[in-house]
Formats: structure tokens, sequence, C-alpha cells
């Protein structure tokens, strides 16, 4: 049967397949090697969703299939390996790092890994060019690499340096374990000031490059609580449940509150101009985790950058 690169490839789990290895039923349906399934699973590519989309969750390759789910594989298409550009990345600081695991201030304009099309500096580049010899399985252009912040987004960012580490910490986002607390400033005035928004995301069926909150769309959950209103926006303190690409700013775009900067998701572009902003005001402030190797818990912060302080300061009335 095969799977075809760059597509989603779904497996109806029926009672034949009850208890048996997800890794082994996707094999057999798919002819695809156990082997290449493994480094989909340890990528997070494979899913397990309930029917009607309410529950999404990524598997690991020993976990079971389960009857009324349906397996998910979003199969890469990795083609040749990609270049990894080594190029001293100038604002990217180290916030944290130990012989296990690193985290990075990552600014803006600087992507997590080479993709096809990018032609700018990225967090992998950035640390080879500092010395870091990252040893991790996995794509060499994404080695170490265990979760990703936007091209446009700032903030912390961890990348693990061995190979232990990066088993634990690929699981623990796997798992939902780290807690990832961002800021953001938003169009208006959120009602109610604090809340969840649960609501699906998928690609936009009309842009390949946008997300949209869409019916049959992965569950996706956003926790935020109002820190402080100005007015014509607000600052905002939000937790993530889950982790979809784009999904802060798709779902606050959805309540017609998008974040203040981001032109492609409905921001005022005059709004933006006044506060010197190019790009979303949104900064992953801060990182709490177990240490992959002991265990000890770390918290790691990052301060707001240059351009999203002269942002606030102006909407304090104090720039």
């Amino acid at each position: 049967m095969g799977m075809h690169p760059g597509c989603t490839e779904t497996l109806e789990v029926t009672d034949e397949h009850a208890g048996r290895r997800a890794d082994v039923v996707l094999s057999e349906a798919f002819g695809v090697s156990r082997s290449q399934l493994a480094d989909w699973f340890s990528r997070g590519l494979v899913r397990a969703e309930t029917r009607n989309g309410r529950r999404d969750r990524t598997l690991s390759k020993s976990a079971k299939a389960v009857p009324g789910e349906r397996l998910v594989v979003d199969v890469p298409d990795d083609g040749d390996p990609l270049e990894v550009r080594i190029e001293p990345v100038d604002e990217m600081r180290i916030l944290f790092e130990d012989e296990h695991m690193v985290a990075v201030d990552k600014p803006t304009g600087v992507a997590a890994h080479p993709s096809p099309g990018w032609v700018g500096p990225t967090v992998v580049g950035g640390l080879a060019a500092l010395g870091y010899r990252i040893s991790t399985s996995g794509a060499p252009e994404r080695q170490g690499i265990v979760h990703r912040l936007d091209v446009g987004t700032t903030g912390v960012m961890v990348v693990a340096k061995t190979e232990q580490a990066y088993t634990a910490l690929k699981d623990q986002f796997r798992d939902r374990v780290p807690t990832k607390v961002y800021h953001a400033v938003v169009q208006g005035l959120p009602e109610p000031l604090s809340g969840t928004i649960d609501a699906p995301i998928g690609r936009h069926p009309g842009h390949e490059w946008k997300f949209t909150v869409i019916d049959g769309g992965r569950a996706s959950v956003t926790h935020y609580e109002t820190l402080e209103a100005f007015g014509p926006a607000t600052l905002v303190q939000v937790h993530l449940e889950t982790g979809r690409t784009h999904q802060i700013r798709v779902h606050f775009s959805a309540l017609r509150h998008p974040c203040v900067g981001d032109l492609t998701y409905g921001a005022n572009p005059k709004l933006a101009a006044e506060l010197g902003l190019t790009r979303q005001w949104l900064h992953a402030h801060r990182l709490e985790l177990p240490h992959p190797v002991t265990g000890e818990s770390v918290t790691i912060v990052s301060p707001y950058p240059d351009d999203l302080d002269h942002a606030l300061a102006a909407l304090r009335g104090e720039a």
C-alpha cells in the first residue's frame, strides 16, 4: 500500500488490531519498515485520535492500538538531507546549559532548523557556529531539536546535546510534560479576561502556509489570563496545553483579538506601525521542565527583546 511523502495517512483501528503495538499495525497495513516508523514516532509524527477529533494524542512506538480510534501519520517529505549553514546568530544568547542540553534565547528572524525554502539563519546553524557538537538521532539538519518556535516568535527554546537527553526531552514534549508560558499582546480586550480556547486547528483550505480553526482539525487547547490592559491592546499570559503550529496566533485571531503586529492573521497594520512592530508581539517567556537526566526541576526565563519592550512602553505611554 505504501505511504506518500508529504501526505497524512490514516488507518482506522478495528477490533482485530486491539492490544497490538501501533508500529506493528502500521507496518503491516502500509508496508513501511518498523525502523522507518520508529524514526517518525520519535519525531512526533504519529498520533491517535477519536473519530470526532475530540481527543488527540501523540504516540510512542510501543503504544497499543485502541479500537474506535484512528492512527494518523504525518508522513515527512525529507528528500535529500538539507544543508546546515553554519553561521553566527548575533543576538542568540545562551540562557542555560550543561553537558546534556542547552537553552537559547531565540531572536526573531531565526528558524529552529533548516527547511525547504528557508535561506535565513537557524538555531542549529548558530549553535554549530558557537562550537556546539550535538550528538543525537534524527535527521542531521534537526540535530537536538525537540520543539520549535515560529521564525517570528522569540524566546526560550531548549536543544538536546546528547542522545540520552534527546530521547527524554522528545518524550516530555510528546507527553506535554513541560510548562510552556508565553506572553502576547493582543488587539482589544479579550472577553472573558481569563479563559480557555478549545478549538481544533488545521491547515487553511485557501492558504497552504496558514492555519485556521476548522472542523476535523487537531484538538488544540490554549489557556490565557490578562496581565495588563491598555485599551487598544492587552498583554496576556498564555499557557499551552497542546503545541500546534501557530496555535496562539490562530486561536486569538479566531476570537478577533489577533496578536498585535501579526498581519498574517488579521492584525491592524496601522497599530503595528504606530508601535514599531514588524512581526507579531509573541514571546516564549518561560519554560519549566524536569531535567532530562537528573529529573530536577529546571526553569528558564527569557526577558522581552527590544522591539517588544519598545511596543509595550508605547502602549503604556512611556515611549
